[in-house]
Formats: structure tokens, sequence, C-alpha cells
């Protein structure tokens, strides 16, 4: 058995709360205090993943969305806190310091990349850039399809060979001027907006959108395997509830 306080101490040494944007909302955010045996590993925690927790017998639901980003003025019986609290299911949610940490979803994406000498850009240091070996940008959506599954993929092709590429996981599309400042010839990131796509195509910048899911779930199996290491006497288990919100056509 553990401790919450004991699990919350190993994820602060994994991702940092002081590297979480100011508008975030990080840390352990549901807390039942009973002793944890289980963990159950998530992107998002939904009803569906608290059901989980509760059939698999894990106190504790350890995810990269917050379980609570904005503020509450009420909570009722349908709100996903109030059915953890009643199931004695606690919550640690580590979002944009996990982003941003070494090992995290953008180092993990680099990885899949095979970004070299990639190196934090942007104003908290989330994103990463690095070289690549020459490619286009519809090499790299297929390469999304394949390596992330990425059910629908949208690009900005400026038609300039790309070496220096730029990852965001989740909603990175924000940062489409810091990438192109950095030096990127493409920025890989989540989702984007219009104008987003816009600014990337005046700024002579390829971008590739691949989902706010597939960029962000290669972090899942990672975070548990470090988890499990770290704790041996814990049962540690990804989520398999945890899917997708969007079908693609």
């Amino acid at each position: 058995m553990a401790r919450i306080e004991e699990i919350r101490q190993f994820m602060q040494q994994l991702a940092p709360a002081e590297l979480a944007a100011d508008w975030d909302n990080v840390g352990v955010l549901v807390d039942c205090s009973v002793d944890i045996t289980s963990i159950l590993v998530s992107l998002d925690i939904t009803e569906e993943v608290v059901v989980e927790a509760e059939m698999q017998g894990c106190q504790l639901i350890v995810s990269h969305h917050p379980v609570i980003f904005k503020p509450l003025s009420r909570i009722g019986r349908r709100d996903v806190p109030f059915r953890m609290i009643k199931k004695n299911i606690s919550a640690l949610c580590a979002h944009t310091n996990l982003d941003a940490a070494q090992g995290g979803v953008n180092d993990i994406l680099c990885k899949l990349f095979e970004i070299s000498s990639a190196e934090p850009f942007g104003e908290e240091g989330i994103g990463r850039i690095g070289r690549v070996a020459p490619t286009d940008v519809r090499h790299l959506a297929d390469r999304c399809k394949d390596t992330l599954d990425a059910g629908g993929v949208k690009l900005v092709d400026t038609g300039k060979p790309i070496t220096r590429l730029a990852v965001v996981g989740g909603s990175g599309g924000s940062m489409v001027k810091e990438a192109a400042a950095a030096g990127a010839d493409a920025l890989l990131t989540g989702e984007a907006s219009h104008h987003d796509a816009l600014d990337a195509r005046s700024l002579g910048m390829s971008l590739i959108v691949a989902g706010h899911y597939s960029t962000e779930i290669p972090i899942v199996p990672v975070l548990a395997d470090k988890l499990s290491r770290h704790f041996p006497d814990l049962r540690v288990l990804c989520s398999r509830r945890c899917k997708d919100p969007y079908t693609y056509l």
C-alpha cells in the first residue's frame, strides 16, 4: 500500500507543479485519504473511467487532464468529482507540467518522430523543437496516422522540405508563431484553429493537426510504467475506457 502523498511526491519529481501554466489546475484534485493499492492511469477522468476504476478496485486515478479545471460553483450527483468521492476514488492530475517536464508528453512525441537535439520552446517551455531527417508534411501526416493511430489529420502544406520540426501535444495551435520564431519548418500538434492555420501559412511554416487525444495518449503507458517501477507493490493499470471523444468518418 501507499499513501496518496507518497505518490504525489513521486509525481512532483516527474512533473514538478512549478512547471504548470498559471491558468492550470494540477496536483491532488480529489483526496479521499484512503490507502492506495491500485492505480488507474488515464488521459481523462470521465464517468466511464471512474466506473472502470471502481470495477478494477483502484483507489486512485492519475490523469493528464484535470478532473476539476474551472472553479465549481456547485456539485451534484452527475458530476464526476462527486462520483469519485462517493466511491472513495482520489484523483491526481498532471497537465501542462507533464507537457513541459523532461520525459513528458512532448519528449515522448520527439521519440516517436525521431526528433534529435530537441529543445524546449515557447513561453513556458512546453513545446519541443529539433532536427529530423529531411521529409515533407504529407509524409509526417501519414506517420501520424500510423504512429499515433490518428483518425483524422489536417495539414497546411507550404511545399517546403522539413528538417526542423516542432511538436506540441494537445492544443498547441496557439504556439504557431512561437514555433516559427524558433525556426521550425513545421509544427505538429493536436488542435489548431482556422486562424492558427492562416498564421502558419502566412509565416511559411507547415502545420500538421493530428488530434488532441492522439498526440497525448502515448504518455499514458509511459507514465503507468514509471509508477509501476517506482511502486512495485502497487497494481498499476492503463485505462481501457478512456477513448477519443470524436468519431472520424
